[in-house]
């Protein structure tokens, strides 16, 4: 399906973006764009790769011609760009808005304009239940995605998205955080050991993206199902495959932050179909007419949980250090 095709990644110099160029870049993809705002990442992207079938454009989701001009003439889009930590939203929460939400609309409109056949975002598991302006984001965009769906002619332009938990050693993430800490002599740094986490690699996150391009329909969230750990076996598993002795210094929830983290709502669980390693969250097809809605509710949703870190088969600290020793950085730190 992508023979000769051109694909466009928003955000495209993240850990994100890089991991999705990396794998696309073994297909068949006649041209891969990568759309961000910094230059200096992109001039090291192009030294690194010297890759014909890359090509770099400068400008910003926040624009909308910027965007409708990248587009056009590409048939697939992977929109990675957002904001997407959480403190700095907090403090910024408008950045938030501009980029997650007005960005991700001006990505999706300029696609249906330019007549792009399919588009996938990318959504956390913290725009379910929201507590924090990130999440907020990110959950105005999945409403603004299933919206833009109903709207748009799906023989031309398919909207989707993936919805993730933590992707580990992503940058931002803790797993990095830590294993500094660790070899700078420095106490570990936990806001709460009982605080936990899906697990994912980035690996595992581009295979949803391939998923979500080859399956979705219009409105259609993806979701995969990972194993997840308390963030105190995660420090400790990574203590012990590095051979340290380095303190715990429990420092208390940050700002916005969760106990643990939900990839399911209850509510998304009674209509979602189980593919076996991933979900797929169907676009609600309920329109402005509530009122046969007042005397036909959903009894299934008041039987059913939602899908979150708490729930989902919990790793132990050996289990954890396998999962750790399939990551490049913690293989290079064991091995130095």
């Amino acid at each position: 399906m992508f023979k000769d095709k051109v694909l466009l990644i928003t955000g495209g110099t993240g850990s994100f973006g890089n991991a999705v160029l990396s794998r696309f870049l073994q297909s068949d993809f006649a041209e891969i764009r990568i759309f961000s705002r910094d230059e200096k990442k992109q001039e090291d992207m192009r030294i690194a790769l010297k890759s014909d079938k890359v090509k770099f454009y400068i400008g910003d989701v926040r624009d909308y011609d910027s965007v409708h001009d990248a587009l056009s003439g590409v048939d697939y889009v992977f929109h990675a760009a957002a904001l997407k930590q959480v403190p700095s939203c907090e403090f910024y929460p408008m950045e938030a808005v501009k980029t997650n939400v007005i960005g991700a609309e001006n990505v999706m409109r300029a696609a249906i304009a330019q007549g792009v056949s399919r588009v996938v975002v990318l959504s956390t598991d913290k725009a379910v239940y929201p507590i924090n302006a990130m999440g907020m984001s990110k959950a105005m965009m999945e409403k603004v995605m299933v919206a833009k769906s109903r709207l748009c002619d799906p023989s031309k332009t398919v909207l989707s998205a993936t919805r993730y938990g933590n992707v580990m050693a992503s940058r931002g993430s803790v797993i990095p955080l830590f294993l500094q800490q660790l070899q700078d002599g420095k106490p570990l740094t936990i806001t709460d050991p009982t605080m936990t986490r899906f697990l994912m690699s980035l690996e595992e996150s581009v295979d949803l993206v391939l998923y979500a391009f080859e399956h979705a329909r219009p409105g259609d969230i993806f979701v995969q199902k990972a194993p997840a750990s308390t963030v105190g076996d995660l420090a400790e598993a990574m203590r012990q495959l590095l051979h340290k002795s380095n303190e715990i210094k429990i420092i208390g929830t940050r700002h916005g932050e969760k106990l643990y983290e939900s990839l399911v709502s209850r509510e998304e669980m009674a209509r979602s179909e189980d593919l076996g390693g991933y979900y797929r969250i169907p676009a609600d097809s309920r329109d402005l007419n509530y009122a046969k809605y007042f005397v036909e509710g959903q009894t299934a949703i008041s039987e059913i949980d939602d899908y979150t870190s708490h729930n989902t088969r919990r790793l132990n600290v050996e289990e954890v250090k396998q999962v750790l020793l399939q990551l490049d950085l913690i293989r290079e730190a064991v091995n130095a």
